[in-house]
C-alpha cells in the first residue's frame, strides 16, 4: 500500500519528499481546506441555538486541492503531518473528515523541525488527533466570527470603520489610550549638572543631601559658580555577572529583529517560515529552525547535549553555563523554543545559499540559541565618589574580566570597557569645564509593532501565531499609520476605538481578551468544555451588542463646505475602495462624485509622437497607484504617449530617441536600443506562439517573473523557470534555466545538464 503525507506548505513537500523514498508522496494542503460558512443566522455558518454546530464548507479556492488530495488518498495509507499548533490540529481534523479517515487510527505526525531524523521519528510514531486542541480552534473560530461579523457590520453601517477583532481591537485600545496620555503629558523642566575633566566626567548626585530632581536652574548656577575643586571621597570595586538571555519565542525574535534589522512582524514571520520549511544547502534541502510560532523557552535535551559538546570544543570547558528557560503560564513546553536544527551549521558556512534577510534572521536565531547555553559575562564595576562645596558627584567605569556568552556576539557600547584613572581618596581635581543641562521630561514612546507586540504578550493578549497578523490588519485598516517605526493612530482609529469602548467595554478590554485566551489555552488541555464557553460568552456579548446597535448614533460625513453642482446639496467626504472622495450629500438621489485634480508639472519635453504636446509629470490622486508620478503627454487623449520615468531633452546617441532618468539619477534610451532582446522561443504546445516574459500582477505571486505564451489565452501554455531553445538529450523535451542549472521541462523526465 501506498503512503501519503500531507503538509500545509507546498515547501515542505519538496524538502520531505528529498528524505523519504518512493514509497511515500508528500503532497500539500496549502493552509486550511475549509472555513465556515456564510449561511444561517448572521451570517455567521454556526447554529447558535443547537450547541453552536458550525458548518464547514471546502473553500472556494481549494476545491481542486481536495480533489487532487481525495484521488491520491484512495488506497493509500495517510499520515497528516500539518503544523504542530491549533491550527494544524484543526486542519488535519478537516482533512481527514473530507478524505473520510478513520478519526480512532493513528495517523497524525508532528514534527519540529523539519529534518531527516525528525521526520522518520515522526513516522515512527503517529498519533491520534488531539480533538481538545481542535476544539480550543474551533471555539476560537467561532468567537472571532461572531465578533468579526457582527460587530464589524454594525461599525461599517454606523462610522464606515472596516473591521472590529477579538484581539485586534483591543490592541488598537492599547495604541489608541497610550496617544490619549500622550497627548494630554505636561513636560516639566528641570536640570542636571556634569563636570569635565581630561580623561573622565563626573556627573551630579546630590546638594545637600537632597537628590530629588532640580526644578531651579538658579541653585545649580550657584553651586556651579562657588565650586573651585572637586575631591576623592572613596572608591568602590564590584564583580557583576550578566546572563544570556532565553532562547527565542516568536514574540521575542519579533521584537529583536525590529530592533536589531527594522524588520516588521510580518517580515520576520515571513523569512522564519522559509528557514524552516527548509534550504537548499547544494548537498541537500534542509529546514534550517525549528517550528516558528512557540511561546516555548524550552530546549530539548538531544539539542542541549549537542550544543553543549559544540560549546566546550569550539570555547573551552569555562565557556559553557546552565540553561536559560523562562517559566510562562501556559507555555506548551512540549514545544521548543526557536533554534537552528544543528549547532554545526554555522551561519557563515552556509551564508552563500541564504538570502541577505535569511541571513541576517539565522545567525540571530543560531548566536541567540547558543549564548543561552552559554556562561555569564563577568564585570568589575568601579564606582569613584567626589564632594565639591556640600555637593555629591560620581564616575562609572566597568572592565570585562570574562566575555562568556559574549564572546560570539558583536559586543554593544555596554559591554565595552570603560575605565577610570586610578583615584585616591583626598587627591584633589579642577574640572576643565562644568555644564549645566537644561532638560525637560518627555511623555512615554509611542509603541513600535515591537513594543506592542510586548505588551500585548505580557498582557496575555494574544497568542504567537496572531502577532504578526493583528499588526498587519491594524496597518492595512488604516487605523494605524507607521511613521519612523512608531505606531499612530489614525482619526479612524482613535474613532473606532472610541465607540468600541462607549458601546463595548465588557468585551473590548485587556483582562476579558486575556481570560479569553486563557480559556481557549484550558480548553486545548481538556480542562474546560467548549459549548459552555461559547454560551457564556454569547449570552454575555448578545445584549451589550442589542444595546449598542440600538444607540451607537450614526457618524454623518465631514461636510467640505462646498454645495453639489447638480442639486445645491452639502459635498461630503465618504470612504470608497481606493480611499476618500468627494461626493453629495443627497446620495443616493443625487449620485455627483467630484472629480480629482492632478497636480501637473510640465518637464518642458517636446512628446516625440505627436510634436506637439509636452510631456507632464502628474500626480495621481486616487486608486491603487495614488501618490506615483508618471509622465503623459499634454494631448492626452488624443495622444497616449506615457513614460514611468522622467524624460529629458537628451537624445540617445545610437537611434536617436528621447533618454528618461531612473530613480537612481541614471539616463537610459526610452526606446530602450541598447538592451539586447531575448531569444525568442516557439512555444512547444502551440507551435505558432512565443514563450515571453512576463511579471504576475495579483495575488500571492504578485511581482514574481514567469514565462507565458503569446497567444494566451488561446494557447495557456505557462513556466515560472526560463525557457531555451536548448533540447533535452532524454526526451527532446525544451530545456528550462533554473537555479540548479538546465532542467527539462517534461515532469515525467526533469532530466538535469
Amino acid at each position: 500500500m501506498k503512503n501519503v503525507i500531507i503538509v500545509e506548505s507546498p515547501t515542505k513537500c519538496k524538502t520531505i519528499s528529498s528524505y523519504l523514498g518512493d514509497d511515500y508522496k508528500v503532497l500539500s494542503s496549502v493552509g486550511h481546506v475549509c472555513d465556515l460558512a456564510t449561511t444561517g443566522a448572521y451570517g455567521l455558518g454556526v447554529d447558535i441555538e443547537n450547541d453552536f454546530i458550525p458548518n464547514y464548507v471546502i473553500s472556494p479556492d481549494k476545491k481542486k486541492v481536495v480533489a487532487e488530495l481525495k484521488k491520491a488518498s484512495k488506497d493509500a495509507n495517510v499520515f497528516l503531518a500539518t503544523d504542530p499548533d491549533r491550527e494544524g490540529e484543526a486542519i488535519s481534523y478537516h482533512l481527514a473528515r473530507i478524505l473520510d479517515l478513520d478519526f480512532n487510527s493513528f495517523n497524525r505526525i508532528e514534527f519540529h523541525e523539519v529534518t531527516k531524523p525528525a521526520i522518520l521519528e515522526a513516522i515512527k510514531n503517529p498519533r491520534q488527533i488531539d480533538q481538545n486542541l481542535v476544539n480550543s480552534q474551533e471555539t476560537r473560530r467561532i468567537l472571532d466570527r461572531i465578533i468579526g461579523f457582527r460587530v464589524s457590520k454594525l461599525l461599517q453601517s454606523k462610522i464606515k470603520s472596516q473591521s472590529a477583532g477579538r484581539v485586534q481591537s483591543v490592541a488598537l485600545k492599547l495604541v489608541c489610550d497610550l496617544e490619549k496620555e500622550i497627548l494630554a503629558f505636561v513636560p516639566v523642566k528641570y536640570y542636571e549638572a556634569e563636570a569635565l575633566f581630561d580623561n573622565f566626567k563626573l556627573n551630579l548626585v546630590s546638594i545637600s543631601g537632597n537628590k530629588e530632581r532640580i526644578l531651579d536652574r538658579k541653585i545649580l548656577e550657584d553651586l556651579v559658580e562657588n565650586i573651585t575643586d572637586f575631591t576623592v571621597l572613596g572608591v568602590t570595586k564590584t564583580e557583576s555577572k550578566r546572563e544570556s538571555k532565553a532562547p527565542f519565542t516568536t514574540s521575542t525574535l519579533q521584537q529583536e529583529a525590529s530592533s536589531k534589522f527594522g524588520f516588521s512582524s510580518s517580515k520576520t514571520m515571513m523569512i522564519a517560515q522559509s528557514l524552516y520549511e527548509g534550504k537548499n544547502l547544494g548537498d541537500q534541502t534542509v529546514g534550517l529552525i525549528t517550528y516558528m510560532r512557540t511561546d516555548s523557552t524550552h530546549l530539548s535535551d538531544l539539542f542541549v547535549d549537542e550544543a553543549s559538546s559544540y560549546i566546550v570544543k569550539c570555547f573551552g570547558d569555562n565557556y559553557l553555563g546552565k540553561r536559560k528557560e523562562k517559566k510562562q503560564k501556559l507555555a506548551q513546553n512540549a514545544h521548543e523554543a526557536i533554534r537552528m536544527t544543528s549547532v554545526y551549521r554555522n551561519p557563515e558556512e552556509i551564508k552563500a545559499y541564504l538570502t541577505s534577510d535569511e541571513y541576517k534572521l539565522y545567525k540571530l536565531i543560531y548566536n541567540r540559541t547558543l549564548q543561552s547555553l552559554m556562561s555569564d559575562a563577568k564585570f568589575l564595576n568601579t564606582k569613584a565618589t567626589f564632594s565639591a562645596n556640600n555637593s555629591l558627584w560620581e564616575c562609572k567605569g566597568q572592565e570585562l574580566l570574562f566575555d562568556g556568552h559574549l564572546v560570539i556576539s558583536s559586543k554593544d557600547s555596554e559591554d565595552l570597557n570603560k575605565l577610570l584613572p586610578s583615584f585616591n581618596v583626598g587627591d584633589k581635581y579642577i574640572a576643565n569645564e562644568i555644564n549645566i543641562k537644561d532638560l525637560e521630561t518627555k511623555p512615554k514612546a509611542r509603541y513600535t509593532e515591537a513594543t506592542l507586540i510586548k505588551d500585548m504578550e505580557d498582557k496575555g493578549i494574544g497568542r504567537p501565531s496572531t502577532y504578526a497578523q493583528t499588526m498587519t490588519t491594524l496597518i492595512k485598516r488604516e487605523y494605524v499609520k507607521v511613521l519612523e517605526r512608531k505606531l499612530i493612530p489614525t482619526e479612524q482609529g482613535i474613532i473606532t476605538s472610541k465607540y468600541l469602548d462607549e458601546f463595548f467595554p465588557e468585551i473590548f478590554n485587556v483582562s476579558y481578551t486575556a481570560n479569553l485566551e486563557t480559556d481557549l489555552d484550558l480548553i486545548a488541555k481538556g480542562e474546560k468544555e467548549e459549548v459552555k464557553e461559547l454560551r457564556d460568552f454569547y449570552d454575555k456579548f448578545e445584549p451589550i451588542f442589542d444595546s449598542a446597535k440600538e444607540n451607537m448614533v450614526k457618524l454623518e460625513p465631514k461636510k467640505t463646505g462646498e454645495q453639489c453642482p447638480i442639486c445645491g446639496s452639502d459635498l461630503v467626504i465618504r470612504k470608497g475602495k481606493y480611499g476618500e472622495f468627494v461626493a453629495c450629500s443627497n446620495y443616493p438621489s443625487c449620485k455627483y462624485i467630484k472629480k480629482d485634480e492632478e497636480e501637473v508639472i510640465d518637464t518642458n519635453v517636446i512628446c516625440p509622437n505627436c510634436h506637439t504636446g509636452h510631456l507632464i509629470a502628474k500626480t495621481v490622486t486616487r486608486g491603487k497607484n495614488k501618490g506615483n508620478l508618471f509622465y503623459a503627454c499634454s494631448n492626452f487623449p488624443k495622444c497616449k504617449t506615457a513614460f514611468n520615468d522622467k524624460p529629458t531633452n537628451n537624445l540617445c546617441e545610437k537611434c536617436g530617441a528621447i533618454m528618461l532618468e531612473d530613480k537612481d539619477g541614471k539616463l537610459y534610451c526610452s526606446a530602450k536600443c541598447d538592451i539586447e532582446k531575448e531569444e525568442e522561443i516557439l512555444c512547444p504546445l502551440c507551435k505558432t506562439g512565443h514563450l515571453v516574459k512576463r511579471t504576475a500582477t495579483r495575488g500571492k505571486n504578485k511581482g514574481n517573473v514567469f514565462y507565458a505564451c503569446s497567444n494566451f489565452p488561446k494557447c495557456k501554455n505557462i513556466y515560472n523557470d526560463k525557457p531555451t531553445n536548448k533540447v533535452c538529450s532524454v526526451c527532446q523535451s525544451m530545456m528550462l534555466e533554473t537555479k540548479d542549472g538546465l532542467v527539462c521541462s517534461n515532469e515525467n523526465c526533469k532530466h538535469k545538464e
